[in-house]
């Protein structure tokens, strides 16, 4: 680790539009409902990246840079609240044997808001000058983009799932979570901040992300900690709204009493309850999911709280959870086993997890859904798009695919 840090956060004038400091080409970013951490323009003071190769547990090799480099801080913070002091924000790859890097970013500047409080903090390195001043930037003019099919096709995807249908009737696995993908690209120079805004106005309870090129709109928490505090949300089983409120009671009941639906919810709240039992006290999950409303559909959602037991993070808590049943399938190993070899692509940082931790342990970590990757080249940015559906015995192929095509609508709306 490079020279120890200096951290200093103050209380600042309530700031109405966070998204305005962040920086157009690369915003670090994490929104809900106008709440959150933002960092001011681009200013980075410390990356650990670990890439493919180098560790066989990378969000543990991030967890210890990450303990090492707040137990060393130098940090004076006259709020004491989570995500003041010494911040982070991170974006970790799906697949341990992802090509892409898992990352952890410290920037020069965060200003954030939370609960009516709005601060500023600085880090920068002891050997180091001052910060620069928090300044904001204009929205450059709006844009467009386009994608279409990427490596995996309609047909390809829907040949997928049934070859999945096959594994799960053969007793390999009992869920298995199946994404696709769509490639394009938006204008070299887009202001990137008005797709956060975009997705953080129109899906306001979810977590709408910037990260290294990964932006998206999440409304999956993975684990948060506040205050040693542990809670998780769990979301498994989806089904599209309907055109009208009769539509829609029609839909929201035939998820609530679908035996599918229900079965692979099961397995992803036990899958999360089992990795949390060893880092908490007195765990606990409703007893019956209920129905989560978003614009474009509901979801099969379960709560779940406890304490932390021990020193950890929530960095420690997002390793031990990922993946979870409701991304990856169970038993976990036989279904990352089938997705390396029934989708025609390297997931990256899609349905990993995302968000960010200070040196207290406190932390929001969602799971990377609703989102796509940017990717500066030379004359425009290429764009990744992700979603996925979960298959289990009795899935439809052409359902799943339906699924996917309601998942990807709300970045291809603002893409558009």
């Amino acid at each position: 680790m490079s020279t120890r840090l200096v951290v200093e956060t103050r209380e600042i004038d309530p700031v109405e539009d966070l998204l305005a400091y962040a920086d157009p080409a690369r915003p670090l970013a994490w929104l809900r409902r106008g709440d959150g951490i933002v960092a001011v323009g681009d200013g980075v003071v410390e990356t650990v990246r670990v890439p493919a190769g180098i560790s066989d547990l990378r969000s543990a090799a991030i967890s210890t840079a990450w303990r090492d480099l707040s137990e060393d801080a130098e940090i004076h913070d006259e709020l004491g609240l989570p995500g003041t002091g010494l911040v982070a924000f991170g974006a970790l790859t799906f697949d341990e044997d992802s090509a892409a890097d898992s990352v952890l970013i410290v920037p020069t500047l965060v200003i954030g808001r939370s609960h009516g409080r709005t601060w500023l903090t600085s880090i920068r390195s002891s050997s180091s000058d001052a910060a620069p001043d928090a300044t904001t930037h204009e929205y450059g003019p709006h844009w467009a983009g386009t994608v279409g099919p990427g490596a995996q096709s309609p047909q390809g995807y829907q040949d997928s799932v049934s070859q999945a249908l096959a594994r799960i009737a053969a007793g390999e696995l009992s869920k298995v979570v199946l994404a696709r993908d769509l490639t394009g690209s938006i204008p070299a120079g887009s202001d990137l901040r008005r797709l956060v805004r975009a997705l953080s106005t129109g899906y306001p309870d979810t977590w709408a992300f910037a990260v290294d090129g990964l932006i998206g709109a999440s409304p999956e928490t993975l684990v948060t900690v506040q205050q040693r505090t542990v809670t998780a949300r769990v979301l498994a089983g989806t089904i599209g709204r309907g055109a009208d409120a009769d539509a829609d009671t029609v839909a929201s009941a035939h998820l609530a009493s679908s035996t599918k639906d229900l079965d692979e919810h099961e397995y992803a709240v036990q899958s999360v309850l089992a990795s949390l039992r060893p880092h908490t006290r007195a765990l606990a999950a409703s007893e019956q999911p209920f129905l989560l409303k978003l614009p474009n559909l509901f979801h099969l959602a379960t709560d779940v709280e406890g304490e932390l037991a021990d020193g950890g993070s929530s960095l420690d808590l997002v390793g031990a959870l990922h993946p979870t049943a409701a991304v990856a399938g169970t038993p976990t190993p036989a279904a990352i086993a089938a997705i390396r070899e029934l989708e025609p692509f390297d997931r990256g940082r899609y349905a990993g997890p995302v968000g960010w931790v200070d040196a207290a342990g406190n932390g929001e970590w969602a799971i990377a859904l609703r989102c796509a990757q940017f990717s500066p080249a030379a004359t425009e940015i290429a764009v990744t798009a992700y979603a996925g559906a979960g298959i289990v015995a009795g899935s439809d192929p052409e359902s799943e695919l339906l699924e996917t095509r309601v998942k990807f609508r709300p970045l291809v709306d603002a893409l558009a």
